[in-house]
């Protein structure tokens, strides 16, 4: 029970850590420090931190998503990046054939379970895929990143339920760390 509450406690921080990164670098590029711009920050950091804490964002119980359906988020980051820099399709419509093919795949067997979990997980590494190549700069940083939005996708699996953008933001957090730790080796 301590492990899944530290891996929970883990994901939301993640998520948190992953929104206030977003906003401090959208403030910083855009706006010189200016009172106001600050004041807003904080007040949308302050509103974030009160819906993670009050909002019943999650289950009870704790769920994993299976291996064999988080393995399709590195594959969907690939064939989206494929489509999208190797073919110069451009980031939307390598997402649109990407996302418009996964979402047919429970039609191939309407009796099978695992082709129903199928979808969500092939978009949510299309997401990672959309990015540029001065975001993911190779194959392997996409593969790289694209695992890590499975594994934030297996472990998500209970929360933020009934959010929208939770697949867009398990992507963002795989890229993310990603970047992290490519700027840090490299």
């Amino acid at each position: 029970m301590r492990k899944h509450k530290a891996i929970r406690f883990l994901m939301v921080a993640t998520v948190l850590f992953t929104q206030i990164t977003f906003l401090t670098m959208i403030v910083n590029s855009h706006y010189e420090t200016n009172a106001v711009i600050v004041i807003v920050a904080l007040f949308i950091l302050a509103t974030i931190v009160f819906g993670y804490w009050y909002l019943d964002l999650h289950h009870e119980d704790y769920a994993y998503e299976k291996i064999s359906v988080v393995i399709w988020v590195p594959i969907g980051s690939l064939l989206c990046y494929f489509l999208n820099i190797t073919l110069g399709l451009g980031a939307i419509l390598a997402m649109g054939i990407v996302g418009t093919l996964a979402a047919f795949a429970p039609h191939l067997n309407k009796k099978s379970n695992y082709l129903k979990q199928l979808p969500a997980s092939i978009y949510c590494g299309a997401f990672v895929g959309m990015s540029s190549v001065e975001t993911s700069p190779s194959i392997g940083f996409v593969l790289a990143a694209g695992i890590l939005a499975g594994l934030f996708f297996m472990m998500s699996k209970n929360l933020f339920i009934g959010v929208g953008g939770k697949l867009g933001t398990m992507a963002f957090a795989g890229v993310i760390i990603a970047s992290l730790i490519y700027w840090l080796v490299v």
